[in-house]
């Protein structure tokens, strides 16, 4: 049985580390993605990366059907972006910076690869939204954040806007 994890929100270290890439996909790191699976589901929300869930691990969760349509769920291990083309801004929020939605640039398509839990070599084109979720995603393995793709004057009326959130 799946449970839900913590997630990490700003400012906790996890959040800007490089995750380890994972080696041995063992019945830990299974039992890791089915439980980040149900905390994205119960967010809820369409991607998640397991630094958000205190794992400094290569891992995401990507499903923009919210858990309503089972056969769009990706999990994806020590996963690359291969390819970028075209640019889109749209505006992202992220389940570790609550409350905080502002536009960023990403490419307009991307081609990613990764492993499955099986250990299968994986290939996924995505565009759009798709393709933004895995940018978003990736970037969490890279101790990245959405806030950290804007300008220095956003990045700073979120960072004191945060603060206050937390004061409160």
């Amino acid at each position: 049985m799946a449970k839900r994890l913590e997630i990490a929100t700003v400012p906790h270290p996890v959040l800007h580390q490089q995750a380890r890439e994972i080696r041995d996909i063992n019945h830990q790191i299974v039992e890791l993605a089915k439980n980040m699976v149900e905390t994205m589901y119960a967010a809820p929300g369409i991607g998640l990366a397991a630094p958000q869930v205190n794992q400094s691990l290569r891992l995401i969760t990507v499903d923009l059907s919210v858990g309503e349509k089972p056969d769009q769920l990706i999990i994806l291990i020590n996963p690359q972006i291969k390819e970028m083309e075209g640019e889109d801004i749209d505006e992202e929020g992220c389940l570790s910076v609550p409350e905080i939605h502002e536009k960023v640039k990403r490419p307009l398509r991307v081609l990613v690869s990764g492993y499955t839990l099986e250990g299968k070599e994986r290939t996924i084109e995505a565009e759009g939204l798709s393709a933004r979720v895995f940018c978003h995603e990736i970037d969490h393995l890279n101790g990245i954040l959405f806030i950290d793709r804007l300008s220095p004057l956003k990045r700073s009326l979120i960072r004191k806007k945060l603060r206050k959130q937390r004061v409160s």
